[in-house]
């Protein structure tokens, strides 16, 4: 019957080479400031330059590449204006999210969700695995997004979020210099869950921001979203 046979994966190939350039970036394969050859990648992927050219330019205008005249695409170094700029925006999507999410019916069903990526990041600090830890602290995030049923905010935090995955190992030394700092990550997490919990609006957007902040003060210590701080024109 008809209905036994599967879709064809139809994925282009410009569309493969991107998704790997962006998970490159996203867990530093690729670290900021790279400069990406056509030659070397093509070869790599073993495809034409064509595609390859397609797949970079759309990292182009996802603002993961930047492009110099006369020497090529780079990746983005992320600035401390970026980093003020990724958490200010990451901060009114994921409040957005959290509205919706704690005025519904399903509030336990996500704390449970969120639990179990706090969980992995416990698990993944006692393995001193800090690759697992950022993701699992990025789970976590996107988790809650994915809950308030959005398509719209989940498409603006893709980009946001690896964007973030490339602070998260910048982010990982600050919370390595002090022994109770990881520690300190995951209760924040566990703290923003029991508000979600408790059905507590009020409190669970203040945890937001003060987690985003606290990303903020650790990265780029001159800036603030509190005070209102912003990027330079």
């Amino acid at each position: 019957m008809l209905a036994d046979i599967e879709p064809v994966n139809r994925e282009s190939t410009a569309s493969i080479i991107a998704r790997q350039l962006r998970d490159a970036i996203m867990t530093g394969t690729l670290p900021p400031g790279t400069q990406l050859g056509e030659a070397e990648l093509a070869s790599r992927f073993e495809v034409s330059r064509g595609p390859l050219r397609e797949a970079m330019q759309r990292l182009v205008s996802e603002g993961l590449l930047r492009s110099e005249p006369h020497r090529g695409l780079f990746v983005i170094d992320l600035e401390p204006d970026d980093v003020h700029d990724i958490y200010w925006a990451r901060s009114a999507v994921e409040r957005a999210a959290a509205q919706r999410v704690v005025r519904g019916p399903d509030r336990d069903r996500v704390a449970d969700v969120l639990s179990d990526a706090v969980a992995a990041m416990a698990e993944a600090d006692e393995q001193d695995d800090p690759t697992a830890l950022s993701e699992a602290d990025l789970a976590f995030h996107e988790a809650l997004i994915g809950a308030a049923g959005s398509r719209r905010l989940a498409r603006m935090a893709s980009t946001l979020l690896i964007e973030t995955r490339m602070c998260l190992s910048a982010l990982q030394s600050t919370y390595r210099r002090n022994s109770q700092g990881v520690d300190e990550r995951i209760a924040e997490h566990n703290r923003i869950i029991e508000a979600l919990r408790d059905g507590d609006e009020e409190l669970l957007l203040a945890l937001l921001e003060a987690h985003m902040e606290d990303a903020v003060q650790r990265l780029a210590p001159e800036k603030s979203l509190v005070t209102g701080a912003t990027p330079e024109p």
